[in-house]
């Protein structure tokens, strides 16, 4: 009966992941922070911890809870304007079943975002560093969602209130939320087609702007060697408080990735990113924030949690905007090396 499943004790689980890093950035900057609009693997010329998490889990066909701490330069960069009493919750968030069928959820808490196919975790994405477009758009949010599984497992539908833009306390000022959506269909085991979005506002109500986002991506594994990202996420947001006219900004990314054998894997990431009125990144130039990149990198992983990663990766954009000694220049290349363990 539904009664007697409550009653049985959950599955608790305990896990980590250890991400540690070294970055030689050819324009030798003049501290080790790199640039601005990089939130992963951001220290150059030095050996650091991009992430190290431990993390709590119990699972039961009735609720569900995760409790996960954090610590490395990923923290540092992207939980800057949160108070120092959350800076080191990686997650912390619960679930209850709303139904007889268990496919339909309410979790409330700090969770992962619902935008993007590329993680905080290294580890789990295809390329070692992460694209511009997930670096400027959320890796974490606050708030409750409502999930929906089709019987079928193919569908996801979800719905979220949220504190705002990779929130966990909301914008002193604001008083509003912020909403998101999330629809996933996997036809198959090969295939995962997305489609999210985020409305809402990073702004105190004194100088409110609305925003709003599309974040598209399609996953193909063609063969059981090679697979496909193509992802494409464009948002806007008003160009002054009340009106109808608004500043876009938007990047196309797409990831070919091909297993050699059981332990050696390569992958190469072509990206644009074009936020022409600086609304995420503020480069202040003429032309704004317009950029090319690619990457190629060459994983080794001499057992299923552990992986030795290098990688390559290049940029070019129409105006300096990367910082190059103590000066600025239009192009940045460097060269990435981690070793990655979960457990």
């Amino acid at each position: 009966t539904d009664s007697s499943s409550w009653s049985k004790k959950p599955d608790v689980s305990c896990s980590g992941l250890v991400d540690f890093y070294y970055t030689y950035d050819f324009n030798e900057p003049k501290t080790a922070y790199r640039q601005p609009f990089f939130y992963n693997h951001n220290r150059h010329n030095e050996f650091n911890l991009n992430l190290g998490i431990l993390k709590v889990s119990a699972k039961h066909l009735k609720y569900r809870a995760n409790l996960a701490l954090h610590a490395g330069t990923y923290v540092i960069d992207n939980y800057a304007a949160e108070p120092a009493a959350l800076q080191h919750i990686y997650e912390s968030n619960i679930g209850i079943s709303l139904n007889k069928k268990n496919n339909l959820w309410l979790d409330a808490g700090i969770f992962g975002s619902h935008i993007g196919f590329e993680s905080a975790v290294s580890k789990d994405c295809w390329v070692l560093t992460r694209s511009i477009l997930a670096d400027n758009s959320p890796y974490f949010e606050s708030g409750a969602k409502l999930t929906y599984t089709s019987d079928n497992n193919k569908w996801v539908i979800s719905g979220l209130v949220l504190n705002g833009w990779q929130r966990i306390k909301r914008v002193d000022g604001n008083s509003l939320m912020s909403y998101g959506t999330q629809l996933q269909y996997k036809p198959n085991d090969r295939a995962t087609f997305n489609y999210s979005t985020f409305i809402g506002t990073d702004k105190p109500d004194s100088a409110r702007l609305w925003r709003y986002f599309h974040n598209v991506y399609g996953i193909f594994n063609v063969t059981s060697k090679f697979g496909i990202i193509a992802g494409f996420d464009i948002g806007s947001e008003q160009k002054n408080k009340g009106s109808n006219h608004f500043n876009s900004w938007y990047s196309p990314v797409l990831i070919l990735r091909y297993a050699l054998n059981s332990k050696w894997t390569i992958a190469t990431r072509g990206e644009y990113y074009d936020d022409k009125y600086g609304v995420i990144i503020a480069s202040g130039t003429a032309n704004g924030f317009k950029t090319t990149g690619y990457s190629v990198n060459v994983d080794y992983a001499p057992i299923s949690n552990a992986v030795i990663r290098v990688e390559v990766r290049s940029y070019n954009s129409k105006d300096n905007v990367f910082r190059k000694g103590s000066g600025v220049t239009n192009n940045n290349t460097f060269i990435t090396s981690s070793i990655s363990v979960s457990f």
